[in-house]
């Protein structure tokens, strides 16, 4: 006799393996000289079709007192955007508690689970990257990175404020930069938000 349970996780196997992947972004986030910047590509690709060249991925929420940027199925990060700012309000703008609520939500409710996105968060005095399977990681340096150009990004990154004498958003614009010619998945029509 055939286990439905079985039958189901193989049918979601199954369906996995046969999906296009959408392939998107690379957004950078980074203290720097009293600046947090945060910085998105606009290439959404699915397969080896660029689908969009100007996307946002990056935004201010809560007052404009946090800036919040996705790698990722797109309607996933608008969800996941939603219930981000929900939680803000709940904890009164307290990023690190906010992103802590919405990790044990994301990872623990049957729907939110099964989203494909990846935040990064920023204020004044944190970075946050939080991930579907619980993780809330709060880099040891100033700069991280997420997305398919990512780890470009962030290499660039920690070379120019480490050797550099640049400003926040000129070594977010040069990383993004590097990452773009670098990385296929990754454009260099930029959206950068300063807080």
């Amino acid at each position: 006799m055939l286990d439905p349970r079985r039958m189901v996780a193989n049918f979601e196997m199954k369906r996995r393996e046969t999906q296009i992947k959408v392939r998107s972004t690379t957004v950078l986030a980074l203290r720097h000289k009293g600046k947090v910047v945060m910085a998105g590509d606009g290439q959404v690709s699915m397969g080896s079709t660029v689908m969009k060249h100007g996307a946002r991925k990056v935004r201010r929420i809560h007052g404009d007192k946090i800036l919040a940027g996705f790698a990722g199925a797109t309607a996933d990060a608008f969800t996941l955007f939603d219930k981000f700012e929900g939680k803000l309000q709940e904890h009164n703008g307290n990023l690190l508690r906010a992103a802590v609520e919405l990790s044990k939500d994301w990872r623990t409710d049957r729907v939110l689970r099964r989203l494909e996105a990846l935040l990064v968060t920023a204020s004044q005095d944190t970075i946050l990257v939080l991930s579907g399977s619980g993780d809330v990681i709060e880099p040891d340096q100033d700069a991280i990175a997420i997305g398919s150009g990512g780890n470009f990004a962030l290499a660039s990154a920690r070379a120019l404020i480490a050797h550099t004498d640049m400003s926040a958003r000129e070594i977010a614009e040069e990383s993004m930069k590097i990452a773009a010619s670098l990385c296929v998945y990754t454009n260099d029509q930029l959206v950068i938000e300063e807080l």
